[in-house]
């Protein structure tokens, strides 16, 4: 049988393992990160195949870790020479250290997603095909529709971590992604409305209209809504926000916070805090690397650690953190899967899978009901954080007024402003209509980029700062 991540190259796993037993002699951790990826990026943009860029790699990342500090290289350069001389690199961060080798990973047999390759099925043609077939029905949707871009990408990650003592673990990790983009025009004025949806799966269901004909009606939809929207007020308000993707939020303003690399320098705005009440009673929040053929999830980590449910608050009290190897091991606690990179160029770090708040038993009608003057958000675009205060601010793509519970015109220019650790206290409802993102985030640390999910019920938090563009 081949050994894909190998094959083609003056490098072998025999080999490889033999070299890397000699670098990490005397050190706490380290592992060999060998990949092979192709990917893909198909555009339909103003009625035509604007873009179409196919990709493929291969490398190997070398990282040895002694206490708190670590040493890393990588090349492209699939040979036993390039490797020699990647591993006199690492070993700098081992000068005068004497380690033992902390344990290997569990092995786990779980498969959350197929082993199937997006890139090579279905072939161009199709999918240059499903493309142009979109932007017809979507320009066909309504006349106010003088714009249409949709993207189809996909890639196939293949990966091996080699540990010493002859340890490996192997993982091939399909991810596609659809989205459409609406421009909507009326009056002279232009908005745009945007939907998209993926996973860890195949190119399979994405072909068929019954799943991405929804997709356009909703890009046309909030392109529409925004065309009516008005200078959105300022000043502070209670904010319901919807369910799914405005979960982004808690992915921002808290989830970074809880990431074992910042706890345990003392550089985030939970640090100090476990077992202490964090935020109101009824909120729940996990991070769950587990669900199958998800955006965020892994069947393990890039540590070759299996993924997990980890509870990071529970009934509004600071539980647990996110770790990978080296922050577990400082901190004397197991690594809970979340050791992540974005490529064999790339070192591990803590990081988020898939990031939720559990729904709670209060109807999302109810809580509009109770907003006397305020804001009903349901869509975020981006936004910036502060990891060691936790205060962000975050752009609404969708928004209402809502006053004495009847929701009103649609907001133009909303934004958010808070601290994450105020925020979670602030919390005054729950809804029970919990819902995870469609698969469509990114999370970005430290220069590196992973996909990741996230997801919530539908939240009532008082007094938020709203940041408006009326006059």
């Amino acid at each position: 049988m081949s050994d894909f991540v190998f094959e083609d190259s003056e490098l072998n796993a025999e080999t490889a393992h033999s070299q890397l037993n000699d670098a990490l002699r005397g050190a706490d951790d380290g592992e060999l990160f060998v990949e092979r990826s192709a990917s893909e990026s198909l555009t339909f943009d103003d009625g035509r195949l604007k873009n179409a860029s196919f990709d493929t790699s291969r490398g190997f990342g070398l990282r040895c870790v002694a206490g708190d500090t670590s040493g890393f290289a990588q090349g492209t350069e699939m040979s036993p020479g390039a490797l020699a001389r990647a591993a006199k690199a690492v070993i700098m961060a081992k000068q005068g250290y004497d380690g033992t080798l902390s344990k290997p990973p569990k092995r786990t047999n779980n498969r959350l997603y197929p082993d199937i390759d997006p890139v090579a099925d279905p072939g161009f043609g199709v999918k240059v095909s499903l493309l142009e077939e979109i932007d017809t029905y979507c320009r066909a949707l309504d006349p106010s529709v003088v714009q249409v871009t949709a993207t189809l990408s996909g890639n196939r990650r293949a990966i091996a971590i080699l540990r010493s003592g002859g340890e490996r673990y192997d993982d091939i990790r399909p991810l596609v992604r659809l989205n459409i983009s609406i421009v909507a025009e009326k009056d002279g004025r232009r908005e745009s409305g945007y939907a998209g949806a993926g996973g860890r799966e195949a190119y399979d269901g994405y072909v068929k209209p019954e799943f991405w004909k929804p997709l356009a009606k909703e890009a046309l939809r909030q392109a529409k809504v925004n065309l009516g929207s008005v200078p959105a007020p300022a000043g502070q308000m209670d904010v319901v926000l919807g369910p799914g993707w405005p979960g982004i939020l808690l992915h921002e303003a808290m989830g970074h916070g809880l990431e074992g690399d910042f706890i345990r320098k003392g550089t985030s705005a939970f640090a100090g805090m476990l077992g202490e009440r964090v935020a109101a009673p009824g909120v729940t929040i996990v991070d769950d690397g587990t669900i199958e053929g998800r955006r965020g999830s892994l069947t393990i980590d890039d540590e070759g650690t299996p993924t997990s449910r980890t509870v990071l608050i529970e009934d509004g009290i600071l539980k647990g953190f996110m770790q990978d190897r080296m922050n577990a091991r400082l901190m004397g606690v197991e690594a809970t899967g979340n050791g992540r990179r974005e490529s064999f160029a790339h070192s591990p770090m803590p990081r988020m899978t898939n990031t939720y708040m559990l729904g709670g038993e209060k109807n999302p009608d109810e809580m509009l009901s109770e907003l006397k003057d305020g804001i009903y958000a349901t869509n975020f675009g981006g936004g910036q954080v502060d990891i060691t205060s936790g205060k962000f601010v975050f752009q609404c793509t969708e928004a209402y007024r809502v006053k004495n519970g009847e929701i009103g015109d649609a907001l133009k220019g909303v934004t958010l402003i808070g601290d994450g650790p105020s925020v979670l206290k602030q919390i005054r409802h729950v809804g029970n209509d919990m819902a995870l993102d469609p698969g469509i985030g990114v999370c970005g640390k430290a220069g590196q980029g992973v996909p990741v999910g996230v997801g919530q019920p539908s939240l009532y938090v008082e007094n938020l700062t709203v940041g408006g563009s009326a006059a």
